[in-house]
């Protein structure tokens, strides 16, 4: 678990923008509820870290991962465009872990997932 966070660098949920890639963040679920069971285990997840928070999307074996309180390293993630606004997921060239030894008060008045971006492009 530890290796991975030695090697890359981690950044803070206020920092993600559009689109965003190869991204390394430590965050702790404040909500989790499945959205979607037909086939592939959906959950919305609300995560943040003491800067901001963002929805992130868990899929399959991150479901299980994806409970309320716990604190998850996120390593490879992607910031996804839904109905304009930003959406943090980790695909199969990510990672998601547990970890146990970070501790931090999640900012909750800085929600990043209610910003809506204009995706028309001019």
């Amino acid at each position: 678990m530890a290796d991975h966070q030695k090697n890359n660098q981690f950044i803070k949920v206020n920092k993600l923008r559009p689109l965003g890639t190869g991204l390394n963040l430590t965050v702790k679920v404040v909500n989790a509820k499945t959205v979607v069971q037909r086939g592939q285990r959906i959950a919305e997840c609300l995560v943040g870290d003491e800067t901001a928070m963002i929805v992130f999307v868990a899929t399959n074996d991150q479901v299980n991962l994806a409970v309320n309180g716990n604190t998850l390293a996120l390593s490879n993630a992607r910031v996804d465009m839904f109905r304009g606004s930003m959406r943090l997921r980790v695909d199969g060239s990510g990672r998601v872990d547990v970890v146990k030894s970070v501790n931090f008060t999640v900012k909750e008045n800085n929600n990043l997932s209610l910003i809506e971006f204009d995706c028309g492009g001019n």
